[in-house]
């Protein structure tokens, strides 16, 4: 994903039709794609050739833009089904779920959003690529690294005393939110831009994706105790 203005491709090429590359991978440029200064939505780019000063050429630009739309669903679909009131809950043992307007509850009803947002954001930028000339791929790439980091930042908030977790994913979210503070103030003009970009997103994947470990537990186990509860009364 790209976190700032692209301009359209002023040159093509014809990728290299002999290389291996071409054929196994999603990167068919005159040069390998780099982690580091890449940015992750050239590998989605629907065009070979030159795209703001990169050479740019992603064969399987559609595979990557799909996986976009998918993981954006997934984000979105999970805001919707997990309730609130599980969210204040799925990190401590025993808890219960009740409704009410204190402080953790609000703080889950906006990480529902908040994740929503998120997930909205990456369909947009699998949706509207960044070379198709339009400006919703970077509202897209900022709602996702924005709306993230912060749905992060208060689950890891919510669940700091229930589980190690909750520093953990409260990590992932301040890293995310620091890099993007910093993509914001430099323009992404760094020696490695392609690392600040992940590290805006990536965290925000991979603590997203530690939540959802959290509460897929606490669902098993509530399950397990209730088999358990149900064979000792028969």
């Amino acid at each position: 994903m790209r976190s700032a203005p692209t301009s359209t491709p002023a040159v093509a090429y014809l990728p290299d039709t002999t290389s291996t590359r071409q054929y196994i991978g999603a990167w068919g440029g005159p040069q390998p794609y780099d982690r580091r200064t890449g940015y992750i939505s050239d590998l989605g780019a629907l065009h070979c050739g030159i795209y703001d000063g990169r050479d740019v050429c992603s064969p399987l630009h559609w595979l990557m833009n799909a996986s976009f739309v998918v993981q954006g669903l997934g984000m979105l679909l999970g805001a919707l089904l997990l309730g609130s009131g599980l969210l204040c809950v799925a990190a401590r043992a025993g808890a219960r779920v009740q409704p009410g307007l204190r402080k953790p509850w609000l703080a889950a009803v906006a990480v529902r959003v908040l994740t929503g947002a998120a997930g909205a954001g990456t369909m947009i930028v699998g949706l509207v690529p960044e070379d198709v000339g339009s400006g919703w791929h970077f509202a897209g790439a900022l709602m996702y690294f924005l709306a993230g980091a912060l749905a992060l930042l208060l689950l890891g908030v919510l669940w700091l005393r229930q589980t190690p977790l909750g520093w953990f994913v409260l990590v992932c979210g301040l890293v995310s939110l620091a890099a993007l503070v910093t993509g914001g103030l430099t323009g992404l003009d760094v020696p490695e831009p392609g690392t600040l970009e992940r590290l805006m997103g990536y965290l925000v994947t991979v603590g997203v994706a530690a939540a959802g470990l959290v509460v897929a537990q606490r669902v098993h186990r509530h399950r397990k105790e209730e088999r358990a509860t149900a064979a000792a009364r028969a």
